[in-house]
């Protein structure tokens, strides 16, 4: 009892630390959906493994019904998890989420419809997913990778990483940018009117240099013959 006490202390604390907008742990308790959210997971999952799946299934049902939030009972999550606003989100069976992660609203944690087994990502400890983002598949999001809103995930994030896009990709490493081949600079694009002006001008000094060069040897040549 003193532990899961403590449990709810930590998630209670940690929503506090992520939501600016958190003013109490009482508040937290009573209004907010993703605290409400894990803890019928865990009386679920508990179900769950102790193989009462319609029960279990039927109070994830009912878990969703009241947070908006659908957590699959068979799902594996960590403490502390920070589910902030959380309507849409969606966690498959066999996803698993380490400690300290932080959700927001829209997430799909799914699968691809290819596998079997295990279907569903895993996420490491102190791992961001951004709104709307879909991370699909079984594989590894490492320990303290960020996914952004709205990228679509269908393969492994390293550690440390940050990926971006559809489909997403790492654009940061442990806070690094990371530059590609095929990068292109939205912002500082050259000009194409004034490149071509530059490059018609260095070949008319070119011309004039040429043209003065002959200028110069011709000179000599002239004053040869009228002598």
């Amino acid at each position: 009892m003193a532990k899961r006490v403590t449990r709810l202390g930590g998630l209670l604390a940690a929503y506090q630390r992520r939501d600016p907008a958190a003013r109490s742990k009482l508040e937290i308790f009573l209004l907010y959906p993703g605290v409400h959210a894990v803890l019928y997971h865990r009386l679920a999952h508990w179900l769950y493994v102790h193989r009462r799946f319609f029960l279990a299934r039927c109070v994830s049902q009912w878990n969703r019904f009241w947070t908006g939030i659908e957590i699959h009972p068979g799902a594996t999550i960590g403490h502390r998890l920070v589910i902030d606003h959380g309507m849409g989100i969606i966690i498959g069976e066999t996803a698993e989420i380490g400690d300290d992660c932080l959700l927001y609203q829209g997430v799909t944690l799914g699968g691809t419809g290819k596998d079997k087994g295990k279907r569903h990502p895993t996420l490491g400890n102190n791992v961001l997913v951004g709104s709307g983002a879909k991370v699909l598949g079984p594989f590894t999001v490492g320990d303290n990778a960020r996914i952004a809103a709205g990228a679509v995930v269908l393969g492994e994030v390293p550690p440390g990483c940050t990926a971006v896009g559809v489909p997403a990709r790492v654009v940061r490493v442990n806070g690094k940018p990371v530059y590609y081949a095929d990068d292109v600079d939205q912002i500082h694009v050259s000009d194409p009117i004034v490149d071509e002006l530059v490059a018609m001008s260095q070949r008319i000094e070119s011309l004039e240099k040429e043209l003065q060069e002959l200028k110069e040897n011709k000179e000599p040549n002239e004053r040869k013959e009228t002598a």
